[in-house]
């Protein structure tokens, strides 16, 4: 398949800049092949049947970005994208001359560290001192907000861009489509009997990468970490045991659980993944996705056409323009019935 298949035309004021008002406040689009319907996120508990499983990415946003100089002077500023162990880690760096093995930085006037080596389009930074990387993240790092949102991050989005369940310390973006549970919303999913399982997947900035060639399989996927707990596997096996569904919450989600089935049974532990998934790929552990709109061309457009089928999307996508849903991390939210295979 060709790029030019997952463009299409959005207002840029249908991108969400903002948070809603209140956690949860979003729309629904229930996608079910042909069949489209609006609902509000508040509706969401009546979509779940009790006995089905849904599994959230506990995966938490990182204060990523650094802003410093070298010891030449120069300004200098540095995505985190992974911590290796520590005191070191690896990242995007932003500089009129890119520094070389053994430059010295100083970040916020107070963190020093060295550039070690390249690691491909990455760079690693060893920290001085005592404190963590986490700690100096946390103390001296801002938030790295999305590239379509034309704004800072402000102490709202400590919050807000982060999910209520977060509690694994590793992503340089959020999984959007956990942003618009409240705890509440969760205590009634439970009451219901739900199961709710979590799955960790650290999302790297590779994320809003595009895709830079016309033929989409040849393009190369980022690499991310993710874990999967014995617990979830338990549910979700006995989920399908007894006939009922799987509901990843966003596409982080899915790729996690599809990446450790990639054997054909889901196995627990930990891995690594640059899993692309394009329409054609056979879904072994999701029945269903909730999702928000994802970019035109993007590899998680790709994911949702696979999953849902290329022409529900399209339409789904249409009517999401024409009906002014929001966009994006901050935007609207979709429900994704499985496209089922021709017989």
């Amino acid at each position: 398949m060709q790029l030019s298949d997952f463009d299409y035309v959005l207002p840029e004021s249908l991108i969400a800049q903002h948070p809603p008002l209140e956690r949860g406040a979003s729309r629904l689009l229930h996608v079910d092949g042909e069949h489209l319907e609006d609902r509000a996120f508040a509706d969401f508990l009546e979509l779940i049947a009790p006995g089905d499983v849904m599994v959230f990415n506990d995966t938490r946003v990182i204060k990523a970005r650094l802003f410093g100089e070298k010891a030449s002077g120069g300004k200098i500023e540095a995505l985190i994208e992974r911590v290796v162990d520590s005191h070191s880690a690896l990242a995007h760096v932003r500089a009129s001359k890119s520094p070389k093995p053994g430059t010295r930085l100083l970040f916020a006037g107070r963190w020093t560290a060295e550039m070690v080596e390249r690691a491909g389009e990455l760079f690693l930074l060893r920290f001085d001192g005592e404190e963590s990387v986490f700690d100096i993240l946390e103390a001296s790092g801002r938030l790295p907000l999305p590239p379509y949102i034309e704004r800072g991050a402000d102490s709202d989005d400590d919050t807000r861009y982060q999910t209520v369940y977060a509690r694994e310390p590793g992503a340089v973006a959020a999984p959007t489509a956990g942003l618009h549970f409240t705890e509440s919303m969760l205590a009634a999913l439970s009451a219901r009997g739900v199961g709710l399982c979590r799955v960790t997947l650290h999302v790297g900035a590779g994320t809003f990468q595009p895709v830079r060639v016309d033929n989409i399989l040849e393009h190369k996927m980022h690499s991310e970490l993710y874990e999967i707990p014995q617990t979830t596997c338990d549910a979700i096996a006995a989920a399908h045991a007894g006939g009922h569904k799987v509901v990843a919450v966003g596409t982080t989600s899915m790729r996690a659980l599809e990446s450790a089935a990639q054997g054909g049974a889901l196995v627990a532990g930990r891995g690594e993944t640059d899993i692309f998934i394009t329409p054609g790929y056979r879904f072994r552990v999701v029945d269903r996705l909730l999702t928000n709109f994802h970019l035109p061309k993007s590899t998680l457009l790709m994911l949702v056409s696979a999953f849902a089928g290329c022409d529900t999307i399209r339409h789904a996508y249409q009517h999401a323009v024409a009906h002014e849903y929001r966009f994006f991390s901050y935007g609207d939210a979709m429900l994704l019935e499985k496209a089922h295979p021709p017989l």
